[in-house]
């Protein structure tokens, strides 16, 4: 049973895909059309994407999987297996369009085309920007709504396609004013950004998957939601623990050691309650009690 997070995520990942088929055939058709080298280039890297979305699909569907007899705590970690192959597809894309552009820049290419490219691909180098740079916002609103680090990374992957149209058009561009020079240089600032993408999610993923904990202001407000609790003398020890898009919560809670154990353990799920209830990411929430040393008794007058 898919829930409200993996149909979201599924039905943008199939858009996406949808997209990217018609994106790459009407690449295709421009670049045999109007004699552009860089355009059908740009059309098979299109069509490439489509394996990247497949990627993100097969992540959500595995991570949403139900947790079994292997997996007892659940498969939300296949969301950041997802999301490092896509960095790595991303990575690759960056230094070979980076390569190409150093290659040409120091002579190692011929990037003056003897046939300067028909209009056709200018236009739809222009539209492919405008196609790709939608994709990019209307998957990043997925992916901050569901949280996924696997729809984020395809967010990018978009936004790349995107900036390497930006090099298709402005060397299209470039070849028809006289200067095909501006093909070459604008890959290799691209890259960069590129590269920076695949690096910043390539880190986020790994965090998500070696226990890294919440930022100090999640902490900080549930350390004081803790505090509010009736009964809970002080917070002993707090730790949290990212767990794909989950966390995990373990605290220790100081209370009078007076009290009865029923009263102790009423106390300590009022904690773990309000925790689960304030902050819907938190998949489980485990509550110690520490006692509190015993009130001293009122000495008797003799």
């Amino acid at each position: 049973m898919e829930n409200s997070n993996e149909k979201i995520a599924l039905k943008v990942s199939r858009n996406c895909i949808a997209g990217n088929v018609f994106l790459s055939g009407v690449k295709l058709w421009a670049g045999i059309y109007a004699n552009s080298s860089a355009m059908i280039s740009d059309a098979a890297h299109s069509l490439s994407d489509v394996f990247g979305t497949i990627i993100v699909i097969l992540g959500v569907k595995m991570a949403n999987r139900k947790p079994d007899k292997e997996h007892p705590y659940g498969h939300e970690r296949f969301d950041c297996v997802a999301a490092i192959c896509l960095a790595a597809v991303l990575f690759a894309t960056g230094a070979a369009v980076g390569y190409s552009g150093l290659q040409k820049l120091t002579g190692g290419g011929n990037f003056v085309n003897p046939t300067a490219p028909g209009p056709a691909a200018l236009i739809v180098a222009a539209a492919s920007i405008a196609l790709k740079e939608a994709m990019y916002w209307y998957t990043r609103a997925a992916a901050k709504k569901t949280d996924s680090g696997a729809l984020m990374a395809e967010a990018w992957h978009h936004r790349s396609d995107a900036l390497s149209s930006v090099g298709s058009f402005a060397g299209i561009l470039g070849a028809r004013l006289g200067y095909p020079i501006l093909d070459p240089a604008a890959c290799v600032v691209i890259s960069l950004f590129i590269l920076k993408a695949a690096v910043d999610i390539f880190r986020n993923a790994v965090g998500r998957m070696t226990d890294r904990a919440c930022d100090d202001k999640l902490s900080n407000e549930m350390h004081d939601l803790i505090l509010a609790q009736e009964d809970v003398e002080g917070v002993d020890q707090l730790k949290t623990r990212l767990f794909g898009d989950k966390i995990y919560v373990d605290v220790e809670i100081n209370i009078d050691g007076g009290i009865t154990l029923n009263d102790a353990h009423d106390t300590a799920q009022r904690v773990h309650d309000a925790i689960e209830e304030k902050f819907p990411k938190v998949k489980h929430c485990m509550v110690h009690v520490n006692p509190a040393h015993l009130k001293s008794e009122p000495e008797q007058s003799e």
